[in-house]
């Protein structure tokens, strides 16, 4: 069996004794277990994933996504390449949002293994959107619920990757309108789902109250409390689930090269249930939320 070892008690496990290429199938549904209930989980002491067997694993979560305008290595894709050096222009999740959230249906989880680190330095930070719905307001919980917003992604794609070689002449980039609170369809929890990076407006209100709620709101979700940050190691393999978290890979290594593959997992299209029952024993309410979690007045 896998050890699973909390990191916070908000967000993030660390788990041990698992051989990711040989995985049996008790073991995988303690992984999947382990990502439902801790939403990222981080495996080291893995040896570097052949682009086949990273997919395969990929696909015991489900159908794969496929990155809408992303360099994939050739012949295979699904698999993103991660890769940032002296000469590159931008570092490939520097900047807080979940995966391609523009999607009408956005992946569920990421899978992403490191082969190259910098010396220092490159660590991820995890935010909880849990913790960020369930530590709002009651009002304001209720006013979320009854909002959409709209995710698009021509304003970061067009042109991010002409560097390595990508033609987007004459390609359309995708937008979807998605709930600002989505339901998971496995905890049943309730989330928060607008991000800095795709989120553009909140389409029920006006464009100057859009600003502002999404300016609090962006600020919320990034909490420290609400945190956990990555140190990677070497072929380490960290898998988040992109429906209840956020992400934001720091660029603090240049001119230190870092280098990786990723897998994506297909999502289903978000969700509000209005039926869900915010006092279930599987959610933990504003009410019962310890005080320094509650809202903070000074943001």
């Amino acid at each position: 069996m896998l050890t699973v070892v909390p990191v916070t008690p908000t967000i993030g496990a660390e788990v041990s004794g698992a051989d990711l290429v040989n995985l049996d199938d008790a073991q995988f549904e303690q992984l999947h277990e382990a990502l439902i209930a801790h939403q990222v989980i981080f495996i080291r002491d893995q040896p570097a994933l052949s682009p086949i067997q990273q997919i395969a694993l990929g696909r015991r979560f489900g159908p794969l996504h496929e990155h809408p305008a992303a360099p994939h290595l050739d012949g295979f894709p699904e698999l993103f390449v991660i890769h940032t050096t002296r000469e590159s222009r931008i570092a490939n999740g520097n900047g807080w949002h979940t995966d391609v959230s523009c999607d009408e249906r956005p992946p569920l989880a990421t899978l992403l293994q490191l082969h190259v680190l910098p010396a220092s330095g490159g660590d991820t930070l995890f935010a909880s959107t849990y913790a960020a719905y369930e530590t709002l307001s009651e009002p304001l919980q209720k006013l979320l619920c009854t909002l959409t917003a709209t995710h698009a992604s021509e304003h970061i794609y067009r042109g991010r990757y002409a560097d390595r070689g990508v033609d987007d002449d004459g390609r359309g980039y995708p937008s979807s309108v998605h709930p600002v609170i989505r339901t998971h369809p496995d905890s049943g929890r309730r989330a928060l789902y607008v991000n800095r990076a795709f989120t553009t407006k909140i389409n029920e209100l006006t464009s100057h109250e859009s600003d502002a709620l999404l300016k609090f709101l962006y600020a919320h979700i990034e909490r420290p409390e609400f945190q956990v940050r990555f140190a990677w190691t070497k072929n380490a393999m960290a898998i988040w689930d992109n429906r209840c978290t956020q992400h934001f890979a720091l660029w603090d290594y240049w001119p230190s090269e870092r280098k990786g593959h990723r897998v994506t997992v297909q999502g289903e299209r978000p969700y509000y249930d209005p039926g869900f029952d915010a006092e279930s024993d599987s959610v933990r309410s504003v009410t019962s939320a310890p005080s320094h979690l509650r809202p903070n007045d000074s943001l």
